[in-house]
Formats: structure tokens, C-alpha cells, sequence
């Protein structure tokens, strides 16, 4: 009979009768009243008053029984701490019972047994089965110091486990090397500062000749592990990637993925130039092919990865563009296009990612192919992904010039079965063609004048409208479609209204006499009848445009636009690059790091693939694109809709304009570059030097009140901008870096490091100039940033910079500039200009800059808020290594902005309860506990906006111990 009889015994008084058959003599019956006991615990029913009877059952010799008493144990000793006490005698027996198999089992339930009062009962025992002779023994105890240490870590420390631990990586079994790996891993997550793996080329070699003979999850924790490790050179990187090679073809995805992982970490290192890494990209290909023969889950899984790797291998290529041609370089899955076809049944979101990587992989050699597919899934049923398959054939117009004549033939084939979301989808692709391609396929817009009464979505009403407004002199009744337009002008969404304000005004350039009314109409509706600070903040530099200077108008809103880039969909290289490094993870199928998704108060560390070799063609960082590249090729900064990125390229490359500089405002221009560059022109002299309109605020006079309002960002509500209240303070100052070097800067060298000093924020640099010719015309400009960071004052480079001179200059920093969230949060992007080219890099601002001298709070305040912000919010971390009594650590603290707000002594540990308040008003609370005479701190973070945690407990770090 079944073990299904022990579920459906509902008998009253049935605790009575179990309590006696637990104390039966025999033995049988006693198994038996067990197995009915954990059934009831399994249903869901309170067995816990037979505690002390089943522990009474553990001395025993058959296993199956000692196995059923341990799960029962495990289950209920956390709510009977009192009783487990009892079975501490009997693990301890067990853990020296000669059957290997008991002793395992002994120590496992010992680690389950989340009980403080029990683990250092446990320690001895643990001990004895982490040195015991049977491998299965062992590897069991090396999970259980893992859990142990997620329970007690000090205990766990103070007994030395981890030092063992760290011995059993050099076993003789693979699986107790596996498990040693896995556990080590599981703690130095949980502390990120600690340096628990401290791996080196003999323990790698260790951990290679255990992969080959483990289990397959075995696998996966050394090869996780083997993918935090650096090599010290290409050739260490090439051996590891030979012997991580055979497991591509391994059965288990996840180990497949795994190994992809570690391959993809090292070819980093390795010479571009070598058979060896061509050689090691065809291999990769057939495993991620094989992998979209699984289930459609696991399908998902593989291509969001494979995603990824295409992305990556798409940027290499862009950064080896000027070294070498694109044809020379094996390019991954190139020839596996038809794997990504679609099938018909196909789940839709397998569908749609199979979609996005076809494009990806789309050239000049394959693209009939793809388009027919396209074109054949345009027809299909399922609306979602007939919208993706129309934009994906604008995607490969823009992508493959050759094709783009086709592509263009194909949509207006589409715009024929006048299906109206296939309708509309085509004319937003189209948009971008034009812009592609101008003067080029500007013959179709008649036809789609004709379907502009069936447009009802926003985005297809806002392309269409900016199509009229950009062609408006080749469509002879363009004033009559726009018209048609401002009739519902407040219903409409406000994408529209901004794009039907600019094409009207684009009209009334083009065609002056007839439009006058239609613009004055737009104008009025705009600033006098809106509510939206964007649209009314536009309106009203028109309007000052129009009445002041037409022909300066005529110049910013007419303006040559620049060509949309090939990429635009792009992972910014810094987040790619991260990204890689969670291959097989779910940060690879969010496409997000760790950080933006996983909650709680472990420290989450930032994780970067190996600098690139130093190989003639790949001398480019994934942070710099290359100096001097086409727009189009910047890979840190690729243009999109309502992203400041793209103003990064609008730099005026021009010859500097001669004339008095402007003085600097107080009203800063968060939401000036509405219309691209030019823009002081209409308000007064350009500043000397450089005619781009970011550079400096115009004359306050000539700004409407509301001009100075930054633009709308997604995290408005996060980020309040405010400023601090300056008083004088001397927080810590990093030594200069090198942040663009002269090899990817035509010879212009830039050092430099961020101050904060009475409470005015400054980024120090050091130009050099390493060229052969003089530098002049010095302008600056940042993207948007998580906080607003913005150049307070232009770029004042007083002479002209000579070959091997070097200058030093301060350039004040204000945080009133546009926001966008970032990855890393504290992630700069800078463009810099000069009489040669424009140069763009990227670098990380500590955080402390951002401490404001008005952060103390008092104490009732502080104990409220830290009661009202929830829990989950809180982040623990350690900050080893810094011998400081708790006066010192308050006062070096204090100098950088980090206010004590309480301090007392509780066990003989000092407790420093302290606030600080950044730029944006958002407030961080913290909790610091020292203990005198260890070098080790512990520190709780609690805040509103738990993404800044990381980045104060840096600031921690950096501040305390330099």
C-alpha cells in the first residue's frame, strides 16, 4: 500500500493516540505513527505538541526513521527552541555514527535548524564532518557553514570555517570542491567587501580539473566562480577558455549559458588578431542555436541572452571600425538567421525577441531573405507583433542602405491594406527614414497624406505631423492638414501638441504670409491656454523667437537635423558590458543589473568585463567611443527620442564666433535645448568660443519666469531638486584620474577628480595637450544625470593650449541641469569640444559631493523618519580595515557632510546614529556600530530611495579610510 493512506486519517482525538504509538516498544509502529506525523505537519496541521515524543524517536538505527525525525525537526525546532536543545546530544552521536550516510544527514539538519541558541552546540560536530574522510560528508558540511554563517557570520568566522573552507577548494572529490565553491560564492554575496574567493592561477587550475568530473549544477558554481576571476594575462585567459570550451556542448542549458559567460569575460582579453578568437566565436554559435530547441520558456530564456551577446559583438565591431574593416571580423550567428524565423506557434513573447534579434543580425548579405519574412508576418493576426514586424522592416531600412529602397516599397505595400495599426505603424517608421535618408523617398508622401483621417494613435498622429511640418513646401494644402490638426488641439496627447506647435511653426517659416494667423492661433493655444510646462515653455521660445529675430528663427528651427544613428536601441556600452557578466542570470533576461531589481540588505556589487587587450585594433575603452568617429558610431552617446544623448552631438563645430561673452545667469536652462543648437543667438551675442546653446544661460531678462524649470524626467518624484545651504567644509578629494587619455583624443590628455568646498561643487581638470598642434576653442557639456549635475560656467581655457603644455582649471558644477536616471546612478557622461573634434568619455562622481552642509537632523526628527521608512529600504554593510575610535570616525565624517546626530554606548559597542541630505533633497539615515579595537564597522542605511544606498556606503568607505 501507499504512503497516500497516512493523508486521510481524520480521526478526533488523534494527537492522544499518535503521543502513545510514538512510545510503542516496537518499531514498526513507531515508523508508522511518524509517517502519519509529518503527513498531518505536511496537510498543514499543528503536531507541535508531539515534539518531545518524535525527538525521542532519533535514537534509532534505521535510517528511513531517523530521516523522517530530522525533517520534523527541522520544521518545527524554530518555534520549540527549548526542545531542540534535546536533540543537540543525539547530532553530535550522529555526526561520529560510523554510516557516512547519518552522519551527512546529521550535519544537513544541522544547518537547517535556523535556532541561535543551537548553533554553537553545533560547532564541534561541524567541525569533525568538515575534515571528515568520506567525500559525501564533506561536501554536505561545506553547505552547512553557508547556512550557518547566514544565521551567526561572526560565530561562523570566529570558529575558523571559512579558512576551512577555503582548504576544501584544493580536495582531492570535485563535488566537495563544487560544494566549497558554491558556499564560499554564496558568503562573499552576502559581503561584498570581503575577499573570501581570493583566487589565483594555482587554485584556478584546482577549480578547471574539478569542472570535468563534477555534477552539472557542480558546473555552474565553478564556472560562476571562474567568471569573477581576472586573469593576469591573454595567455591565462586563452588556457582557461580551452578548457571551459568542452562545456558548451554540455546537455544542462544552464551550464551551456554559464560557460558562454566565462568565454564571453575573457575573449576580452584576448588578441582580436588571433585564429584562436575566431575559432572561439564559431564554437559559441551552434550551443546558443541548440538552445532554441528546448521549450519555449527556456527558448525565452536563451534569446534574451543571445540578445545580449549579439549587442556586444555589434559594439566590438563599431569600435574596431577605424582599425580594421567590419568584413574581416567573424561576426556571431551571422549565418544562423533562419534559426530566428518564427514559427507559428510560437508563444508571442518568443515571437517578439526573435524579431528584435533578426534585426540585429540583418546585413547587406541576408536582407531579402528577412524582409520577406517580414513582410509575411505583417499579415499575421496577432496585432502586437504585426506593429513589431512593420517597425522592424523601418528598423532594417535604417540599418542596411541598400535595402532601404525596398523596405520603403514594401511599407507602402502594407499602407495599401489600409489595416489601420499596419497603417500607422508604417508612417512612424517612415518618419525615421526621412531622417535616414533626406531628399530621398520624400515622393511617397502623398500616399500617406491620403490615410491621415484614419490616424488615431499618438505616436503615428505626431509623425505624421512632423512629416507636413518638415515637407510643408512640397504639400500644396499642408496649412489646411494642420489646421485639421489644431482643431482638437487640447484633446490631443501631449506628444502631439509639442510636434504640431514646432510643425507650425516650421510652416510659417516656409510660407510666411499665408500662415500668420495659423501661428499666432498655435502660439496662443500653447502659453496662454495650457497647463503643460513643456508645451508653454516651447511656446514661448518661439514666440520670442518669431518677434525678435525671424532669420535667427528661421536658422534653430530649420536648422539641418542630424542623421538618426544606425543603432539606436543600443545597451549602453557601460550597462552591456555588466550585463555579460550575469549571462544565465535574470539580470540577463531583465536586462537590468542586479541592483535595479534585487530588494534587501546585501550590498550588491558592480560587476565589468576585463579591460580590453592592447591589440592594435581594440585600443578603444567601452566608455570612450572613438575620437573623431562618425556620430552615427558614438557608442556612449547614441541619439534617441527625448534623450539628451542626442544634444551631446549637436555640438556647433564651427569656427569660434567672435564678440562679448554672455555673463552667467542665475536662471539655469534645464529645458533649453528644445530645439537643438543656436539658441543664444536670438537672445543676445553668443558666448566667445563656441556657438552651442548648453553651455551658458542666456540674460535672465530675456527668459519668460518659467523658462528656468528643468525638463519633465521619470524620476521627478524621486529627485526634488534643491540645493544645500553653504557653509565652509573640506570633505575628502580624490586624486586626479585619468579620464579620456591622448590616444583616443587626438592628442588631448583630460585628468581630474570632483571637490566640494563651502558648499560649492567643482570638477578639477588637468588638460594636456600631447599633440603636435595648438587646442583652443575649449567648450564642455555633460548628458543628463541621475542628480542634475551642469557645468555652472563655461569651459574658460584663457590661452591657447601649446603642444606638451599642461592647464589646470576648476570648473564650477551647479544641480539644476536635466535628470535622467543612470547606470551606475553616478555615472557622468561628458563631451568635450575643441578646435579639432568633439571627445566624449565617461567617469563615476563619489557620491560625497553631493552631501549638503544643511543635512543634520534633530534628533525627534530623525527617530520618526527612520521608524516611517519601511524595513525593506534598510541595506547592511562592512566596512573593514579602518582602525578609527568613534570620535575620529564622527569628526573625518562630519568634514564631508555625514552628521552625528546621537551617540551611545550600548554592550560596550559604540552606536553613531547619523544623517546626511543630498542635492535633491533626498535624506539618508544611518546607524554605524563600532566596536573598540575591531577594525570592522557595521553599517545600516535606511532611505527613501534604497538605488543611493550602494553609493553612500561607498562614500563611507572612501571617506573613512583615506
Amino acid at each position: 500500500m501507499t504512503d497516500s493512506k497516512y493523508f486521510t486519517t481524520t480521526k478526533k482525538g488523534e494527537i492522544f493516540e499518535l503521543k502513545a504509538e510514538l512510545n510503542s516498544d516496537k518499531k514498526e509502529k513507531k515508523k508508522e505513527a511518524v509517517k502519519k506525523v509529518i503527513a498531518s505537519m505536511t496537510v498543514g496541521k499543528d503536531v507541535s505538541a508531539l515534539f518531545p515524543d518524535v525527538v525521542n524517536c532519533m535514537q534509532t538505527d534505521n535510517l528511513e526513521l531517523k530521516k523522517l525525525v530530522y525533517l520534523y525537526l527541522m520544521n518545527y525546532a524554530k518555534s520549540q527552541p527549548d526542545m531542540a536543545i534535546m536533540a543537540v546530544n543525539t547530532f553530535v552521536k550522529d555526526c561520529e555514527d560510523p554510516n557516512p550516510l547519518i552522519r551527512a544527514l546529521a550535519v544537513r539538519t544541522m544547518g537547517c535548524i535556523r535556532v541561535d541558541k543551537i548553533t554553537e552546540y553545533l560547532c564541534e560536530p561541524l567541525r569533525k564532518c568538515l575534515k571528515d574522510e568520506d567525500p559525501y560528508v564533506r561536501k554536505t558540511a561545506a553547505v552547512c557553514v553557508a547556512k550557518l554563517h547566514d544565521i551567526n557570520a561572526q560565530l561562523v568566522e570566529d570558529q575558523g570555517f571559512l579558512d576551512t573552507l577555503k582548504d576544501l577548494i584544493s580536495d582531492s572529490n570535485p563535488m566537495v570542491v563544487a560544494n566549497a565553491v558554491a558556499a564560499l560564492s554564496e558568503i562573499a554575496e552576502s559581503h561584498p567587501s570581503s575577499n573570501l574567493l581570493d583566487l589565483n592561477p594555482q587554485s584556478i587550475n584546482k577549480l578547471l580539473t574539478a569542472l570535468n568530473e563534477c555534477t552539472e549544477w557542480g558546473q555552474i558554481f565553478i564556472l560562476d566562480c571562474l567568471a569573477n576571476y581576472t586573469p593576469k594575462d591573454d595567455r591565462e585567459a586563452q588556457s582557461i577558455c580551452e578548457r571551459v570550451t568542452p562545456r558548451l556542448s554540455h546537455a544542462n542549458s544552464a551550464v551551456v549559458l554559464s560557460a558562454v559567460k566565462v568565454l564571453m569575460k575573457f575573449m576580452e582579453m584576448l588578441s582580436k588578431d588571433l585564429d584562436y578568437y575566431g575559432t572561439l566565436l564559431k564554437k559559441l554559435a551552434p550551443p546558443l542555436v541548440t538552445l532554441l530547441s528546448a521549450e519555449p520558456e527556456l527558448q525565452y530564456v536563451a534569446l534574451r541572452n543571445i540578445n545580449l551577446i549579439v549587442q556586444k559583438r555589434a559594439c566590438d565591431l563599431l569600435f574596431a571600425l577605424r582599425a580594421t574593416s567590419p568584413t574581416t571580423r567573424p561576426e556571431i550567428l551571422k549565418h544562423e538567421m533562419k534559426v530566428f524565423f518564427v514559427k507559428y506557434n510560437d508563444p508571442i513573447y518568443v515571437k517578439l525577441e526573435k524579431l528584435d534579434i533578426m534585426i540585429r543580425l540583418a546585413s547587406q548579405a541576408n536582407i531579402a531573405q528577412v524582409l520577406a519574412e517580414l513582410k509575411e508576418y505583417a499579415t499575421e493576426v496577432d496585432v502586437d507583433f504585426v506593429r513589431k514586424a512593420v517597425r522592424a522592416i523601418g528598423r532594417c531600412a535604417i540599418k542596411v542602405e541598400q535595402s532601404a529602397e525596398r523596405c520603403v516599397s514594401t511599407l507602402l505595400d502594407l499602407i495599401q491594406t489600409k489595416v489601420n495599426y499596419v497603417v500607422q505603424e508604417a508612417i512612424v517608421v517612415i518618419k525615421d527614414i526621412f531622417r535616414k535618408y533626406p531628399n530621398k523617398y520624400e515622393s511617397v508622401i502623398a500616399t500617406l497624406c491620403e490615410n491621415l483621417d484614419s490616424l488615431d494613435e499618438p505616436e503615428a498622429r505626431a509623425a505624421m505631423i512632423w512629416i507636413v511640418g518638415e515637407y510643408a513646401e512640397r504639400i500644396d494644402n499642408a496649412d489646411e492638414l494642420l489646421e485639421s490638426f489644431l482643431e482638437g488641439f487640447h484633446d490631443e496627447s501631449t506628444q502631439v501638441q509639442l510636434q504640431l506647435l514646432t510643425a507650425i511653426v516650421k510652416l510659417f517659416l516656409k510660407k510666411p504670409t499665408e500662415t500668420q494667423e495659423l501661428v499666432q492661433q498655435v502660439l496662443s493655444l500653447a502659453t496662454q491656454d495650457s497647463d503643460n510646462p513643456d508645451l508653454r515653455d516651447r511656446g514661448y521660445i518661439y514666440w520670442r523667437l518669431l518677434s525678435t529675430d525671424p532669420v535667427a528663427a528661421k536658422e534653430v528651427v530649420l536648422a539641418e537635423k542630424p542623421l538618426i544613428s544606425e543603432e539606436t536601441d543600443l545597451i549602453e556600452p557601460t550597462l552591456l558590458d555588466e550585463l555579460i557578466c550575469y549571462i544565465g542570470t535574470l539580470a540577463s533576461v531583465y536586462h537590468k543589473p542586479p541592483s535595479a531589481f534585487v530588494e534587501g540588505g546585501r550590498g550588491v556589487v558592480h560587476k565589468s568585463l576585463p579591460p580590453r587587450t592592447a591589440s592594435s585594433e581594440s585600443t578603444e575603452s567601452p566608455e570612450t567611443a572613438p575620437a573623431g568617429a562618425p556620430p552615427g558610431e558614438q557608442l556612449d552617446v547614441i541619439p534617441t527620442q527625448g534623450d539628451l544623448l542626442g544634444d551631446l552631438l549637436n555640438l556647433d563645430l564651427g569656427p569660434p564666433v567672435s564678440g562679448p561673452p554672455l555673463a552667467t545667469s542665475s536662471v539655469q536652462m534645464g529645458a533649453v535645448d528644445l530645439l537643438g543648437s543656436g539658441l543664444d543667438s536670438l537672445m543676445g551675442d553668443e558666448p566667445e568660443g563656441i556657438g552651442a546653446p548648453n553651455f551658458v544661460s542666456p540674460p535672465a531678462a530675456a527668459v519668460p519666469a518659467n523658462l528656468g524649470a528643468p525638463m519633465g524626467s521619470g524620476l521627478s518624484d524621486l529627485f526634488d531638486l534643491t540645493s544645500g545651504v553653504g557653509t565652509l567644509s573640506g570633505s575628502y578629494v580624490a586624486p586626479k584620474a585619468v579620464w579620456l587619455p591622448a590616444m583616443k583624443a587626438k592628442g588631448l590628455e583630460i585628468s581630474g577628480t570632483f571637490t566640494r568646498q563651502v558648499g560649492s561643487i567643482s570638477m578639477d581638470l588637468q588638460l594636456t595637450n600631447k599633440a603636435l598642434q595648438v587646442m583652443t576653442d575649449f567648450a564642455i557639456q555633460f548628458n543628463r544625470n541621475s542628480f542634475g549635475l551642469a557645468p555652472a560656467a563655461p569651459l574658460q581655457v584663457h590661452a591657447p593650449l601649446s603642444p606638451n603644455q599642461t592647464v589646470e582649471i576648476s570648473l564650477p558644477l551647479n544641480t539644476v541641469g536635466s535628470v535622467m536616471k543612470m547606470e551606475p546612478l553616478n555615472n557622468l557622461q561628458v563631451a568635450v569640444k575643441n578646435n579639432i573634434d568633439v571627445f566624449y568619455f565617461s567617469t563615476l562622481y563619489p557620491l560625497h559631493i553631493l552631501f549638503v552642509e544643511d543635512g543634520k537632523m534633530d534628533r525627534q526628527m530623525f527617530l520618526a523618519t527612520w521608524k516611517d521608512i519601511p524595513n525593506e529600504n534598510e541595506a547592511q554593510f562592512q566596512i573593514r580595515d579602518c582602525p578609527l575610535n568613534a570620535e575620529a570616525v564622527s569628526s573625518r565624517l562630519q568634514s564631508s557632510n555625514i552628521f552625528t546626530v546621537a551617540k551611545r554606548n550600548v554592550e560596550g559597542q559604540d552606536m553613531l546614529y547619523q544623517s546626511l541630505k543630498l542635492t535633491n533633497g533626498i535624506w539618508v539615515l544611518a546607524e554605524l556600530r563600532i566596536q573598540p579595537g575591531n577594525p570592522s564597522f557595521m553599517l545600516s542605511l535606511k532611505c527613501r530611495a534604497p538605488e543611493v544606498s550602494q553609493h553612500v556606503y561607498q562614500a563611507y568607505e572612501t571617506i573613512l579610510k583615506n
